[in-house]
């Protein structure tokens, strides 16, 4: 499983990778732990909240993700509502979803320049390994249960473009096909 973090960067659609189901990650390794620190270096270079592990090209079961405390979103909020620094969720399970379901404008790193609404549960429960591979299980609410889903979605093969709501996808058309048309010239 051995990767050089420096070689990774954010790929775009329509990559394969982005389609495919990841595995899981067997051991949290320091080959893993570079990864995911890098992996949080592209999310802020890009100025993101949230980046999964096919979104560098790895078909790993791992995101990262990170929603600033402001002042919308606590820290001490229960339950959580922001990350004081980025956290790394290895084999994350989601469970427990809120019955409700919250449209809201979702944009994502491997496809630029493409935003569109997107219902989801405004709550969610995640169990997942950390960085020194220990379990831990935490509830979030509003925009950080929102990035856990979306970054989920990512490690099923499930983008944005999948769950947007029909007028969100006809608006989008265009610019996917340009995304498309891109990929076929490079």
């Amino acid at each position: 499983m051995s990767v050089d973090p420096k070689a990774l960067s954010i790929v775009h659609y329509p990559a394969e990778v982005l389609r495919q189901k990841a595995k899981e990650v067997p051991d949290v390794t320091a080959d893993v732990r570079r990864v995911a620190e890098r992996m949080i270096e592209l999310m802020f270079e890009a100025e993101g909240i949230g980046l999964a592990a096919p979104q560098v090209g790895l078909p790993w079961r791992m995101f990262v993700a990170h929603v600033p405390e402001n002042e919308d979103r606590s820290l001490g909020a229960d339950p959580l509502e922001a990350t004081g620094e980025p956290m790394v969720c290895i084999n994350p399970r989601l469970s427990q979803p809120e019955r409700d379901l919250v449209p809201l404008d979702e944009g994502c790193l491997s496809l630029p320049e493409i935003v569109g609404e997107v219902r989801r549960p405004s709550r969610i429960t995640m169990t997942a390994l950390g960085m020194d591979g220990r379990e831990f299980t935490v509830r979030a609410a509003g925009l950080l249960a929102r990035c856990w889903q979306h970054e989920n979605d990512h490690l099923d093969g499930v983008l944005i473009i999948d769950r947007m709501t029909p007028p969100s996808r006809l608006r989008n058309r265009n610019a996917l096909k340009a995304l498309e048309q891109r990929a076929v010239f490079h």
